[in-house]
């Protein structure tokens, strides 16, 4: 009745086009050459050509139980799939960067992969925190998925503040064993993905106790399930915590200890080792221990801009084939997207994925680096990276969480379908705020890195890359427009907040109060600096990248790229206002010249709006939208979407005669 018609929307094809750039060369520029963006896609041709990997019936209709049962179904398609398609030869760098712009289990799973903390928490804590043999016997057996295995950190009581854990992991030297025990409601491990019914091992942080004493918190190798049967093992208490926003198909779990021994060689021992009389040898640097949530962190970066272009370039090709309204009476009805308050709303979606795309690359470097200075003993660069980690994950998530929000609003009432993807997409966006660390807690740990680089500067000390800025005497005060000037301009922000958070709390002090209530008093002002460094030092790092990322791009694709980051920096003064009013010399007649630039920046984008978002690159199975296909057919899509619903199966539902008709005849 509905029948699908085979051709492109006229209005996408002449968004197309218009396009003053080869989208090709964009992508590949995403991708770090043609080579790996034909690696990725002949990787994604193969994985979505395997019968079975795609869901037929639309997985809203599926029960809770439904979902995790399908979703383990493809996971294990997907990982023999993908094992059998590895390349040993791959260079390392291509392999992070498809690493990064991988789309493939987005394909898969519409909601999120049943396997991600395996790849991305229990993997790299093996691999970080285990000591030479235990490396070689554990993480090849998880490489090869002999074992699937969780990370299990956060509890029912305790969450970001890790020194409040209340699981323990006492030492009897009589028997070489770890008694793991939970001793209250609230210590019960809760949220690690893949925990319920999934993993059969977990790593679990706990606090070491050994020879009476307390010796914070470890992390351990606790085997949950029997590997044949699966059970859980005597004493542990294991289960699913229930349905959530997003995430349905994680299989997000909980699990209590009631003393249970483990081995002493299940002490994960590479920085910190429990000798077999009980002696306990410290780590030389506690902050070892939560290398993995750094490496987490890190990859939230990447994932933020991946929702978040998703996400907009749905709304970007479904505002190209919209048509709304009559402002010309002997005009028909124009393209959403050509409406300035439409551009406002997505343009900026755009430039946001782009610049968190270039700077996740960035910081992936930075992490790299300082991981590699770990391993050699070099510790010094550890806690600005920690710093930059937790602000840019707070941002990152929060803006990309606000903006899916954005597009979807300005998809109207088709953007609330699920078949739209935005309610699925915003779940997944929404849940990078608070997991790997809730965004204000990460803010203020960034702002006590701060306030010790304002102590370190008071007293003359040198200071590390990213808040070098922080020592210079002279500031600018005068107002300049350039890309360069609104770096300098927000880095004065960031100067002037720090500047007062720090005198705030020691007027407080002064005053009477303790350092910690004083701290807690300012901590509005302080969440404020670490906000304003992280922009600072956002806009500084997008900037410096794409003056050498587009030197070897043709002249259409730099000028496009370029008028994207002046959109992100003209957006956000704009925005920030406020701030810069107080901190520097913007003036009323900078402001106009800004909102003019601006606009003007909004209608040269305009052009280019589908081809940006085209050039992600993006297959309509990755969307998983009826509003963003490639070919723009929304309308056929919904209908067709619609006639999927079991309740379209028959003319009439048996509750009409169970329950409506004796109740319109008064008879119920």
């Amino acid at each position: 009745m509905f029948k699908m018609i085979s051709k492109v929307n006229e209005d996408l094809q002449k968004e197309r086009s218009k396009c003053t750039f080869n989208t090709e060369e964009l992508t590949n520029f995403l991708d770090g050459g043609a080579q790996n963006a034909e690696r990725r896609r002949k990787l994604e041709n193969k994985v979505l050509s395997v019968p079975g990997i795609l869901d037929e019936v639309p997985e809203e209709y599926l029960s809770h139980k439904e979902k995790y049962e399908n979703a383990i179904r493809k996971g294990t398609l997907l990982y023999r799939t993908l094992e059998a398609a590895q390349d040993p030869t791959q260079d390392e760098d291509d392999t992070v960067i498809l690493h990064l712009r991988s789309t493939i289990t987005t394909a898969v799973f519409r909601d999120y992969t049943p396997f991600g903390v395996h790849f991305s928490m229990f993997i790299p804590t093996l691999r970080n925190q285990g000591d030479e043999k235990q490396r070689a016997y554990w993480l090849e057996r998880a490489l090869k998925m002999e074992i699937i295995g969780t990370y299990a950190q956060t509890e029912l009581g305790h969450g970001t503040f890790i020194r409040g854990l209340e699981t323990t992991a006492t030492y009897d030297p009589n028997t070489e064993e770890f008694v793991l025990h939970s001793p209250t409601l609230t210590s019960y491990k809760w949220w690690p993905g893949h925990l319920a019914h999934t993993a059969n091992y977990c790593v679990v942080m706990a606090q070491l106790h050994t020879q009476g004493k307390n010796c914070g918190i470890q992390p351990f190798l606790v085997q949950i399930r029997d590997e044949e049967t699966h059970m859980p093992l005597p004493g542990i208490k294991v289960g699913e915590i229930g349905a959530k926003l997003g995430f349905n198909t994680v299989n997000n779990g909980f699990i209590g200890f009631d003393h249970v021994r483990i081995p002493r060689e299940r002490m994960l021992m590479k920085n910190a080792q429990v000798l077999k009389d009980g002696t306990f040898k410290a780590s030389p640097n506690s902050k070892l221990a939560y290398g993995t949530m750094v490496y987490v962190r890190v990859l939230i970066v990447n994932n933020a801009a991946a929702i978040l272009a998703r996400a907009v370039t749905i709304a970007i090709r479904y505002a190209a084939i919209r048509r709304q309204s009559k402002p010309k009476p002997n005009e028909p009805e124009p393209q959403i997207l050509d409406y300035v308050t439409q551009q406002h709303k997505l343009f900026i979606g755009i430039a946001t994925s782009y610049a968190y795309t270039i700077f996740a690359r960035w910081l992936w470097n930075v992490y790299t680096k300082t991981t590699k200075d770990m391993a050699a003993g070099r510790l010094d660069n550890l806690p600005e990276l920690h710093a930059i980690a937790c602000v840019m994950k707070a941002l990152s998530s929060s803006e990309s969480t606000a903006l899916v929000e954005q597009c979807r609003l300005a998809c109207g009432g088709h953007g609330f379908m699920l078949s739209s993807n935005f309610p699925q997409l915003y779940g997944i966006a929404t849940a990078t705020c608070t997991y790997e660390g809730e965004n204000t807690v990460l803010l203020l740990q960034t702002a006590r890195y701060l306030v010790k680089t304002w102590s370190q500067k008071e007293k003359g000390l040198p200071l590390s890359s990213s808040t070098a800025y922080l020592a210079e005497r002279s500031l600018p005060e005068k107002w300049d427009s350039s890309l360069d000037g609104i770096i300098r301009a927000f880095q004065r922000v960031s100067f002037g907040k720090l500047s007062n958070s720090v005198s705030s709390m020691e007027q407080y002090v002064k005053s009477g109060m303790s350092a910690e209530d004083a701290w807690n008093k300012a901590s509005v002002q302080l969440i404020a600096a670490a906000e304003a460094h992280g922009r600072a030092v956002l806009l500084s790092v997008y900037k410096s990248e794409m003056d050498q990322r587009v030197a070897t791009l043709s002249a259409p694709l730099k000028t496009v790229l370029m008028q994207l980051v002046d959109l992100y920096f003209v957006y956000w003064t704009l925005r920030n206002m406020g701030d810069l009013l107080l901190f520097t010399q913007l003036s009323e007649e900078d402001v106009r010249k800004l909102q003019r630039r601006y606009e003007d920046l909004l209608e040269k984008i305009r052009p280019n709006a589908v081809g940006l978002v085209d050039s992600f690159d993006f297959r309509d199975e990755v969307l998983h939208s009826t509003l963003g296909a490639y070919d723009g057919r929304a309308y056929e899509r919904l209908m067709e979407e619609a006639m999927k619903s079991p309740l379209n199966k028959e003319p009439v539902n048996v509750s009409f005669h169970k329950y409506l008709k004796p109740f319109m005849r008064g008879q119920l």
